[in-house]
This record gives C-alpha cells, sequence and structure tokens, in this order.
C-alpha cells in the first residue's frame, strides 16, 4: 500500500483552526489534530493545549513510547515545510484570527512553493505587544557574555516589601525585565538558527543515547530495591509489635519514602516501557502502598514537564499563598492549571514574608497536601473516563480503600493504644518523607522563572529551569534518580537507574551548544534555593 500523502498546509491557515478551536500542534513536520483523543489523554488535556501551534516534536519524543506516537500518526491531517515558527497557544493567551479574517498583507499559501508566513501572521500578531519581547528582544541577543553570580529567582522579600502607589507593578515589571535580561544574556540566543542547531544536537544527543541502550531497565536494580522495601517495611512491623512506635513510625516513613522513586519510574514507563504494566506497577505503589493518586500526579506531572518553573501554568511551583518562588506571583496571577487567581492577599504578604523560616516546616507536610489533591482527583472524576485508561479510576480508589485500611485503621486504630500515640505515629512516618519534597523542591525553585518566548528549545528551556545535584554514587538511593533532574527533564523515560550513566553525555551537549549545565550539591543547593526567597 502506498504512503498517504498529505496536503501542503501554511502557518496561516493553522492559525486558522486553532482560531476555530481546534487543538493542533506539529509533529514531525505534521500537522496533528488531537480533538479526539485529547479527553482520553492518560496524562490530561493541559499538557496537549500547551503544545497547540508549536512544534511538539521534542516533548512528544521525550515524554512518550514509540507506539503512542504511532498511535498519534492516525491524527494527521497535513504538513508543513521547512522550520516551524511557534505560536503562543491560547491557554498562555495566544490570540488567533479565524481563516476567514484575510487583511492586507496576508497570504495564503496551499503548497511549498507559495510563502509560507506573512507578517501580520507571526506569533507577534497572535498575542498582545509584550513590553519585555517587543520592546527589547532585539537588543538584548546581542549580547552574549553572562554577569557572574547569577541568581535566577526572585528575591521575594525586598519585592514583597515595595507597596508603591501603583500595588507595586512598576517595580515587579522591571524585576521581570531585569530577570529576563539576564537570562538572554546568559543562555544561547533565541534566533532560529541558534535554537535549530541546539535541537539538531538535542536529537543527536537522543539517537545516542538510544544507541548506548540507556532506556534499557536493568530488573536486577529493581529487585534491589525490592530487598530495600522489603526490610524498611519488616523492621517498621517488628518495631510496632514491639511497642516502639516513634521507630516504627521513622521506617515506615523512611519506606515511602523510597517507594516514590520507583512510583515516579512507573508513572514515565520508564520500568516495563508498557504502559497498562507500568501503570499498574505505579498504581500499587502509589496509592495500594502510599494513599497517593498516581494518574493526579500524572496529569500534574506532565504539564510541569512541558512549562517547567512557568509561574502562572506550572503546577510544581504554584503554592499561593504559602510560598512564592517567582516575583511575578505578587501579582495575583491566574494560574492555568487550577484555573483560578493565586491571590497575593493579606494572608500571602505575611506568608511569604516569612517563607525562608517557614519553608522547610511546610515541605514535612507536603504528604497531607498531596492525600487533598488525590482525592479530589478521583472523587471529582478528573482523570480519563474513556480510552485506554478509563480503569485506572477505579483501581485507584479500591488502592485508597486498602491503604486507609491497613494504615488508618490496622495500624493507627488498632496497632496503637493511645490518642497520643496515634497521633505522634502519623506526625512522624509523615516528616519522614520531607526529603523527597526539598528534593523536588531544590531542582527547580532555585532556577529560572523568566520567559524567553515561544521560540525556546525544548532542551534549552529544561536546562534553563532545572539544576542537577551532585553526590557519589552510593548515595543515589538516598536521591532516588531525582538528583539527576536535568537529566530526567531532558530523557523522562530513562530508568533512574541509568541517569549517572546519561550525565556525561548530557554535560559534554551542553559544553558543545554553550548552555550552562547547573550542578551544586545536596547543601548548596538547599542554600541557594532558600536563599532565594530573601
Amino acid at each position: 500500500m502506498a504512503p498517504r500523502t498529505y496536503p501542503s498546509m501554511s502557518r496561516r491557515e493553522v492559525e486558522g483552526l486553532i482560531a476555530d478551536g481546534r487543538m493542533v500542534f506539529i509533529l514531525d513536520q505534521y500537522v496533528i489534530k488531537a480533538d479526539a483523543w485529547a479527553p482520553f489523554h492518560p496524562g490530561g488535556d493541559k499538557a496537549i493545549r500547551h503544545m497547540i501551534g508549536r512544534d511538539a516534536t521534542d516533548e512528544v519524543t521525550a515524554l512518550h513510547s514509540a507506539e503512542a506516537r504511532e498511535q498519534m500518526n492516525r491524527y494527521r491531517i497535513g504538513r508543513v515545510e521547512g522550520i516551524w515558527s511557534n505560536f503562543i497557544p491560547p491557554i498562555q493567551g495566544g490570540k488567533f484570527r479565524p481563516l476567514a479574517e484575510v487583511g492586507p498583507g496576508d497570504v495564503i499559501d496551499n503548497g511549498p512553493d507559495c510563502p509560507t508566513t506573512s507578517a501580520s501572521s507571526s506569533d507577534l500578531g497572535s498575542r498582545p505587544p509584550s513590553p519585555v519581547f517587543d520592546d527589547n528582544v532585539d537588543g538584548l541577543l546581542r549580547k552574549r557574555h553572562a554577569p557572574a553570580g547569577l541568581s535566577s529567582a526572585a528575591s521575594i522579600s525586598s519585592a514583597s516589601s515595595v507597596e508603591p502607589e501603583d500595588g507595586g507593578m512598576s517595580f515587579l515589571n522591571s524585576l521581570t525585565h531585569e530577570k529576563t535580561a539576564l537570562d538572554l544574556e546568559k543562555y544561547p540566543s533565541i534566533d532560529e538558527t541558534t535554537q535549530a542547531n541546539i535541537v539538531s544536537k538535542y536529537r543527536e544527543l537522543h539517537q545516542r543515547v538510544k544507541d548506548e541502550d540507556l532506556y534499557r531497565c536493568n530488573y536486577w536494580d529493581y529487585a534491589i530495591e525490592g530487598f530495600r522495601y522489603v526490610l524498611l517495611a519488616s523492621t517498621s512491623f517488628l518495631f510496632l509489635r514491639w511497642g516502639w512506635y516513634g521507630t516504627s513510625a521513622a521506617f515506615l516513613g523512611a519506606l515511602w519514602h523510597q517507594l516514590v522513586f520507583t512510583a515516579h519510574d512507573a508513572g514515565h514507563m520508564g520500568i516495563t516501557h508498557d504502559f497498562h504494566t507500568d501503570s499498574v506497577i505505579g498504581i500499587i505503589i502509589a496509592d495500594f502502598l502510599g494513599g497517593l493518586s498516581i494518574g493526579w500526579w500524572k496529569k500534574n506531572h506532565n504539564v510541569h514537564h512541558v512549562v517547567t518553573n512557568a509561574p502562572e501554568h506550572d503546577p510544581d511551583i504554584e503554592h499561593m499563598p504559602f510560598m512564592a518562588v517567582s516575583h511575578r506571583l505578587l501579582q495575583s496571577l491566574r494560574s492555568t492549571y487550577y484555573d483560578h487567581v493565586m491571590e497575593y492577599d493579606a494572608v500571602a504578604k505575611f506568608a511569604i514574608r516569612v517563607q525562608h523560616y517557614s519553608y522547610y516546616v511546610l515541605l514535612c507536610f507536603g504528604r497531607l497536601n498531596l492525600y487533598r489533591l488525590s482525592w479530589a482527583y478521583l472523587i471529582l472524576g478528573q482523570g480519563p473516563r474513556r480510552g485506554k485508561a478509563w480503569w485506572h479510576r477505579y483501581l485507584e480508589i479500591t488502592g485508597h480503600l486498602f491503604f486507609w485500611t491497613w494504615f488508618g485503621y490496622g495500624v493507627l486504630y488498632k496497632s496503637l493504644p493511645t490518642n497520643w500515640d496515634r497521633f505522634v505515629f502519623f506526625l512522624i512516618s509523615h516528616v519522614v518523607p520531607m526529603p523527597v519534597h526539598a528534593q523536588i523542591c531544590l531542582s527547580h525553585f532555585a532556577m529560572s522563572t523568566a520567559d524567553l518566548g515561544p521560540h525556546e528549545s525544548f532542551p534549552q528551556k529544561m536546562l534553563r529551569t532545572t539544576m542537577d545535584i551532585e553526590c557519589p554514587a552510593w548515595l543515589d538511593f538516598f536521591h532516588g534518580g531525582l538528583q539527576f533532574q536535568v537529566i530526567h527533564h531532558l530523557f523522562p523515560r530513562i530508568p533512574r537507574h541509568n541517569l549517572r550513566r546519561t550525565q556525561k553525555l548530557v554535560q559534554d551537549f551542553c559544553d558543545e551548544v554553550g548552555i550552562p549545565y547547573a550542578l551544586y550539591g545536596f547543601v548548596d543547593g538547599n542554600k541557594k534555593s532558600r536563599g532565594d526567597f530573601g
């Protein structure tokens, strides 16, 4: 059978489809219309919405298996020629004109021999003017030297203490200009040629990763992990029987701390690389043993991976009113993920002034917030109700009932003699996993939250918004692969036991394309993250 041919589509035609409400993006030079399957996407539709109008080839490759990519080919509706110039997606504020609205200077082309774009259908014409990009970008791109001692996160304490007549907006806007200018100086130019070269080198790097078999999972590594889990669980149970309740709780917390890492691997299909197998592994670990929803995590985490450190889009840095990791959160931004305004109100003003003291205290109770988010996801049916993952919700609900039966009833109620013992056991078991939350936060909180525009490549954005933590190999079990966040964000599906081997390849790539590679020790990384709070 002859391969199917697709019509050549112009940028203006793609814009018209988006204006009509279609969810279209570019994948391997083909236009994909995702409307039919977006509601059934196991990772939720928000991640797809952030790719509308963009060349999503690298994001799709990083987050999906070859089989999933092949499925997407069924939804091709056309092809594009040359390097695609990204639109700003509607969810991020992009504005699009229906195809019928053709003004002077617009050219609607139908093939490779015709012009492929027009001045009035550029990305800048699809959004309100930006004081950062439209006024300053040309001059800033000419500067190529990074200033010493750059701190990319805002000093929130100083920002929140400024209360001029305009509510601090002028100061905050100036700070946005400053942070954007510093990033434009520190990182490679976001012009089309430079970013295309980075993408080309990144894809060569990906081929090297595959050639060195770094996607292959060594199951002996997980056998060792399983032995550690059994040892921690048995020790916790033994101390519980002996009446050493605090010690038992500490070992249970350590078990949850370790289990999170394998649930993370399964959520990224990094163990067997089979969707259903890894999903069931993740549900057993996260829901049945930990009381957390892996489905909620996928929906949240996929968005985090495509809009990393964007204050109004990335749920992993949206902790108002208790914490702000960017000065832009002081402007009462609207979260596109949670679909509500993150108010900079009286509570936020107080909490943010003391966040450099309350930071670790809040992290100690991070698991409680995960319970809340998990319950909301399952009870409200926020996951796909049809498609290949339709049954996951019911298995997860079963898992939560199982968790609160063995932990809530079996351990807290039946095995502990007094309410005080129950309180202390609950407190210790939930505080001990705190390093997981600290690990995730420090890998991003101290990095850039600036928006360099729609033309920044996926690999540069990941390297600009993520840091790695340096540690000896024997300590890898404690960090669980999360210390290699840079490598993980570039290649999310690599099994975590292969991340250390991948690090050298990524460092060579960074040297070749001139992107700084952020690497800190665990203590220094925490100092930088907490210090940037002011």
